[in-house]
């Protein structure tokens, strides 16, 4: 296997964990209510300098909800200066007045929006806000009058996955350029609640159906689907593969490699005590898993191992306690069953009971 470090190209600054939503599979670490957003402007700012001097190409605007950071059309006008493609990824839910052409003309390109459901009650169920699907229908609408890409995520859960062809028609009618529909990575909050989102094998075959019947009759509007790891029998490549692409940065100025590695039992350096290149290149935590050293059997016999690199070093930790361990996704894996029992479980012990994800529930983790 490489160990050659490349420079990363895509980064991703979570402006806060602040948000009007508290949808129950988000994957902010279970006590996000411990982050403060300690970085300000300055902070982004060197940051993106700093990722962009290494040859970083895309930047993500994340959150929480990014929109609540009251320099977010600064940070957008900087990164425009510094030659980024950028991509907002928001909830358009709170949004202030108004905004949307003020980070058009500081350079944004792309915005992603989440939408959970084609109907109003199915997606206060899923967000818990009542306000989110007018909200969102004014905001995708504000997208594209401004000229901007518009990409709609749906992540898919069993509360919405009997709606996929009514979002794909809403998708259209949004006139978004692509839609993601995403079956959601149990793990953080969606592993809390995996009883009450994990869909069945049959649903999702049935979803996978009807999405490329769409798929077929609509050439104009990109559609893409995402199974679920917990059908699949190999493992998805975490990020490409860990610390060879992608960055994220917590709002406490945190470092990580992948969104959800701080569940890990690892010290991730701070961007306020290091330089982007310095946490990249000589960082332990950011080295840890490049290369296959730090595999196990079957992993580092196995003739996949530079395609999954293992699967989701999280997604192992979470389920087996050993974050070397292959992840049990695969079927390869001696530790498969963690999955066949949870898809079971998640029959047997069907629960509509929610825990959504808000500062009273993380605080719980804390």
């Amino acid at each position: 296997m490489n160990n050659e470090i490349k420079p990363p190209l895509w980064i991703l600054l979570e402006l806060t964990h602040k948000c009007p939503l508290e949808c129950a599979y988000c994957y902010n670490q279970l006590d996000f209510a411990s982050t403060k957003d300690a970085m300000s402007k300055e902070d982004w700012f060197r940051v993106m300098e700093q990722a962009r001097a290494m040859g970083a190409v895309q930047l993500g605007i994340s959150g929480g909800e990014p929109l609540l950071n009251k320099d977010v059309v600064e940070i957008v006008e900087k990164a425009n200066l510094l030659k980024f493609y950028t991509n907002l990824i928001t909830s358009g839910v709170g949004a202030p007045k108004g905004i949307v052409a003020k980070l058009k003309e500081a350079g944004l390109k792309t915005v992603q929006l989440g939408i959970q459901s084609h109907d109003r009650d199915t997606m206060t169920l899923i967000t818990n806000n009542k306000n989110s699907f007018d909200e969102k229908m004014a905001f995708a609408k504000e997208v594209k009058e401004a000229g901007l890409q518009l990409i709609i995520n749906t992540c898919i859960t069993r509360q919405n996955i009997h709606q996929v062809g009514e979002i794909i028609e809403l998708a259209e009618k949004l006139g978004a350029n692509y839609l993601e529909i995403a079956n959601i990575q149990y793990y953080g909050w969606a592993l809390k609640n995996i009883n009450s989102l994990l869909p069945s094998q049959e649903q999702i075959t049935e979803a996978r159906k009807v999405t490329n019947y769409y798929r077929e009759k609509r050439k104009d509007m990109k559609v893409f689907f995402v199974v679920p790891d917990y059908f699949a029998t190999r493992p998805k490549a975490c990020m490409n593969g860990w610390g060879t692409t992608f960055i994220t940065i917590n709002p406490d100025g945190i470092a990580l490699p992948c969104n959800t590695a701080n569940t890990l039992p690892l010290t991730f350096p701070n961007v306020k005590e290091f330089s982007i290149e310095q946490i990249w290149n000589e960082s332990t935590a950011f080295n840890y898993f490049r290369g296959d050293s730090w595999m196990k059997e079957p992993c580092r016999s196995c003739d996949e191992k530079e395609k999954d690199f293992g699967g989701c070093r999280c997604q192992a930790f979470a389920l087996t306690g050993d974050m070397n361990a292959a992840d049990p996704v695969c079927i390869k894996s001696p530790q498969h069953g963690i999955i066949n029992k949870k898809i079971e479980d998640s029959v047997v012990f069907a629960d509509d009971k929610i825990l959504y994800r808000n500062r009273k529930n993380s605080l719980t983790f804390m």
